[in-house]
């Protein structure tokens, strides 16, 4: 299927929804289920969402979305899932930063349009990992390009989880390009490492972005699919660790790891920034950080 670029991105920003949609209802059912632990008697979580608008610096509408927020469930401690699609004009600090990474045409026209979704989740057992996750496509007047992926960030590791959750990831790569897990897996790799702590902020997974073959359909295909293995690969993790029992040591180390993946989102993560410096929601784009964090 073809189309004109202006469809294109209805598409995308269509399969974004979609894919919220999906998750939120898995995840509302995961709650429903949690009937053992001593989470259990607490209400099942449910998403409290709140529309969400960027602000351009004249006025005009430069769209939005929907942040979807869970607090104090019996699986998840906070989880948010975000969607938007936003345009207009970038400004200085984000259009200096694009060029820096060799979009062309970006110093003439500032101008872009993005769409994506964003998932970061934090669990009330330590033994369950959090998770990150994320898909977009962003335009200029002179490119286009798709970018995303998922990690998996546990407090306590156990490697057969981290197996099952790169299992998923290589089997939907793979399908796509024969060198696309280990070249993005070595990406996520660099991408969620942490230099002033000297280490990853988790498991990883995969990392792609720029992502332009020249072939829109089968880079949006590729995107489709990262997407659409995120629930294959994190429910089976999570079913497996929410009824284990955990102590205040346990807890400690969660909360410790937490805050290496504060660290992380406020200092490097590429989303944070631009979020922030394209004037979108700024309670939508911290999403990501975990309600409760300590450091040693």
């Amino acid at each position: 299927m073809t189309g004109t670029m202006e469809e294109q991105k209805r598409r995308a920003s269509d399969w974004f929804r979609e894919l919220r949609d999906r998750i939120v209802t898995a995840f509302e059912a995961l709650e429903d289920s949690q009937t053992e632990g001593p989470m259990a008697d607490l209400p099942a979580g449910r998403f409290e969402v709140t529309e969400t608008r960027r602000a351009s610096e004249d006025g005009s509408d430069a769209g939005g979305g929907l942040m979807s927020v869970m607090r104090d469930g019996r699986v998840f401690e906070k989880v948010g899932v975000n969607v938007s699609t936003v345009y207009g004009t970038l400004g200085d600090a984000a259009q200096k930063a694009m060029a820096a990474r060799g979009v062309p045409g970006i110093e003439r026209d500032p101008s872009f349009w993005a769409s994506g979704i964003s998932l970061v989740a934090h669990m009330q057992n330590p033994h369950t990992p959090a998770v990150h996750m994320n898909t977009r496509m962003f335009w200029t007047p002179s490119a286009w390009w798709f970018g995303g992926g998922s990690d998996l960030n546990p407090c306590i590791e156990y490697d057969e989880d981290t197996a099952a959750f790169h299992a998923v990831l290589e089997e939907a790569c793979e399908a796509h390009g024969a060198d696309y897990y280990a070249r993005f897996k070595a990406w996520a790799d660099e991408y969620f490492f942490v230099p002033h702590r000297g280490r990853a902020r988790g498991v990883g997974g995969i990392f792609y972005d720029d992502l332009n073959t020249g072939d829109w359909e089968a880079d949006f295909a590729f995107t489709q699919a990262v997407g659409a293995a995120f629930l294959p690969a994190f429910l089976p993790v999570t079913e497996r660790r929410r009824n284990q029992p955990w102590t205040e040591a346990d807890r400690d180390a969660q909360l410790v790891h937490r805050g290496l993946y504060a660290e992380y989102n406020l200092v490097y993560d590429r989303g944070t920034k631009f979020g922030l410096a394209t004037g979108h929601d700024a309670n939508a784009v911290l999403m990501s950080l975990p309600p409760v964090a300590k450091w040693p």
